[in-house]
């Protein structure tokens, strides 16, 4: 632990998100687990977060990219203060792709999205599944050379189409955060 007092400066562990909130130390398996099955709203949320910067922290990108799917599947109405202090996380998920270093195992985001996308089920069902195609156009943006998977046989949505479901489905002001990354993923 330095003395900044935070997980994630300690040595050998990745560099902080600044598109998150900082984790505390010893986040595990069990931050997550402690919520009900109906219990996803805003503290779901930012436990999500914090544990996927947690996770990340320890060089598990690929768990962190999957703790955001699940912060993005919080049960949310736009309102909530956890929003303001940490919007959806369209930015954090551009960061991990942007910034995990070739030795560390992220797994194919763009075909994890095109899957999770194709494949979504209820609650929220059109909510949370254009949302990972809005994370499947910034994969594919940020990570170009990441193939898409030719064997899974799904109509691929277009960016204006993304904008509009998102704009349709999402919270209030959620499409334009996402296009906003989508339009400049290198901040």
């Amino acid at each position: 632990m330095t003395l900044a007092g935070f997980a994630g400066t300690e040595r050998g562990m990745l560099p902080p998100c600044p598109h998150l909130p900082p984790p505390r130390p010893g986040l595990d398996w069990r931050i997550l687990n402690a919520f009900g099955a109906g219990d996803r709203g805003e503290h779901f949320y930012g436990a999500c977060l914090e544990y996927a910067h947690s996770l990340w922290h320890q060089k598990y990108a690929a768990r962190a990219i999957l703790c955001l799917d699940r912060a993005m599947g919080a049960d949310l109405r736009g309102g909530e203060q956890v929003l303001s202090d940490w919007p959806m996380p369209y930015s954090a998920m551009v960061w991990f792709m942007k910034h995990t270093p070739r030795d560390i195992f992220i797994g194919n985001p763009r075909i994890h999205f095109q899957h999770y996308a194709d494949r979504m089920n209820e609650p929220r069902k059109e909510q949370r599944r254009w949302r990972a195609w809005g994370c499947w156009a910034l994969a594919r943006k940020v990570m170009p050379d990441m193939p898409g998977d030719p064997r899974h046989k799904v109509d691929e949505p277009g960016i204006r189409e993304i904008d509009a479901a998102l704009q349709r489905h999402g919270l209030p002001g959620e499409a334009k955060l996402w296009h906003a990354e989508f339009t400049h993923p290198t901040r």
